[in-house]
């Protein structure tokens, strides 16, 4: 009875297979003439798929090898490519919007194991000490090794207050950091402004989200108010931060460049894939120029003197907003090389509640410069000081992940940044003496969180450095003519 039903599945696996391809042959057949299935192949997956169903030591649903078999399928593209079940569409959606439950680590896979790209800036994670190239190793008592990122993912979101033990592996560390850590509502602000001295602004993003560009707009108006007239120089600060959606980036880039001027273009296989975003509303608004939020921002902030701030734990929309500012002669970009993920994901729905997070173009900077596996090199070399040490001491870059895509544009020769002089010897902070210990306290104790936009950040000061020397040039000029 038993080789009856395992007969029956194999048939049934067959006529799924052969409705599958059917199905598609007639609709590739338009868009390629040459066969795109691999008949073989797709026999083989069904032999595998049947002798599993016979003769693993367990019983194992069919949803259950379906769904392991499309996860395998798009890890093994690229870093950023996914499968997202049910819940794992409805917390991307969420952490668009800039509000959703967990540690607040932005993360990767690598060799099995979870990596942090970057820890965003007051969630748990980052208070506790995570850093940006932390390997996580175990979550509680379960090795994360054999599990996939989305199971990872969803262990390590829980209950708000809820703790979870994180064992994390660390470059220079000789033995694995243990953290406790108490999970949380995150409610992430993105645009985080504030007047650093009497004519100097500083803006940090830390995500790129839903109202990123809006909320910029916003935050420059309330600088320009508070300062009572027109700023000398703008920090715009995107150390650390992963990237996020397109629009916003163009957003960001649209706020100081001229109308219309080409911020980004991507490259890919469909005519979808391929885009040209500039500086105009209707490529970073979703309701057109009607509600174009840069429409009242006032004229200055085009012209102002401007340093960016990246690091290695800026990625993706930040690069993208560094390298069009960068190309276009804008700013100054000062820090260290950033990460180099120069690849657009989209969020394919499926029909079932699901989606893919798939891999379609690679982006490039308007002079058609490739960011992937590159990164941005700053136009000053500016090392991070011991106080907000992180992405640049681990040194993780995109280049270091499996099955990274390859520059298109790798035998170009890489332009070296000039180097500034060395940071000066800082003492470590003291610890008091008698502080009551929190979650996860001995492990950060080494390094603790970056504090960017502290006085003691060194990168911070030597942008407003920077900027006061080019006034003090451009007043100098102004006085010979």
């Amino acid at each position: 009875m038993r080789g009856k039903f395992e007969k029956f599945g194999l048939i049934g696996m067959g006529a799924v297979l052969g409705v599958m391809i059917s199905l598609n042959y007639s609709a590739i057949a338009e868009k390629d003439s040459k066969p795109q299935l691999p008949l073989d192949d797709l026999r083989t997956f069904a032999e595998i798929f049947g002798k599993i169903k016979s003769d693993y030591v367990e019983p194992i649903e069919d949803k259950k090898l379906i769904t392991e078999a499309i996860n395998g399928m798009l890890t093994g593209l690229d870093p950023h490519s996914a499968y997202l079940d049910a819940d794992g569409f409805k917390d991307l959606q969420a952490g668009t919007q800039g509000e959703f439950g967990g540690l607040g680590i932005e993360v990767g896979m690598e060799d099995g194991f979870v990596k942090v790209v970057s820890p965003i800036e007051d969630t748990p994670a980052y208070k506790a000490g995570i850093k940006a190239g932390d390997l996580i190793i175990k979550l509680d008592d379960t090795p994360v090794k054999g599990l996939t990122l989305n199971d990872a993912v969803k262990r390590m979101r829980g209950k708000p207050d809820s703790v979870i033990v994180l064992t994390v592996a660390r470059k220079n560390e000789p033995k694995p950091l243990i953290f406790k850590i108490a999970r949380a509502v995150i409610k992430t602000k993105s645009i985080k402004p504030k007047l650093v001295e009497a004519n100097y602004g500083y803006v940090r993003i830390t995500q790129f989200q839903e109202h990123t560009g809006q909320d910029l707009a916003t935050a420059l108006k309330a600088l320009a108010t508070e300062n009572k007239g027109k700023l000398q120089g703008l920090v715009l600060d995107m150390r650390n931060n992963p990237g996020g959606l397109l629009n916003a980036a163009v957003g960001v880039s649209a706020a100081f460049l001229p109308k219309n001027e080409l911020v980004v273009y991507t490259e890919g296989r469909t005519e979808d894939a391929k885009m040209r975003l500039s500086a105009t509303p209707q490529d970073y608004v979703r309701g057109g120029p009607k509600d174009d939020y840069l429409r009242d921002l006032p004229a200055d902030f085009k012209t102002v003197p401007m340093v960016v701030l990246v690091n290695g734990g800026s990625a993706s929309a930040s690069e993208i907003v560094a390298g069009a500012l960068q190309d276009h002669k804008r700013a100054v970009i000062m820090g260290t090389q950033s990460f180099g993920k120069g690849s657009v994901q989209t969020i394919l729905p499926m029909n079932n509640g699901t989606a893919i997070k798939l891999t379609t173009a690679r982006y490039f900077t308007p002079k058609g410069r490739s960011i992937q596996a590159k990164g941005i090199v700053p136009d000053i070399l500016v090392e991070e000081s011991t106080l907000t040490g992180g992405q640049a001491a681990v040194g993780l870059r995109e280049a270091d992940l499996n099955h990274h895509l390859s520059n298109p544009k790798e035998t170009e020769a890489e332009p070296a940044a000039p180097a500034a002089p060395a940071a000066p010897a800082e003492p470590a902070a003291k610890p008091e003496a008698d502080a009551p210990k929190k979650p996860g306290a001995d492990a950060a104790a080494a390094t603790g969180p970056a504090e960017f936009g502290s006085k003691s950040d060194y990168q911070l000061n030597q942008a407003l450095n920077l900027l006061k020397g080019l006034q003090i040039l451009q007043k100098k000029q102004a006085a010979a003519n």
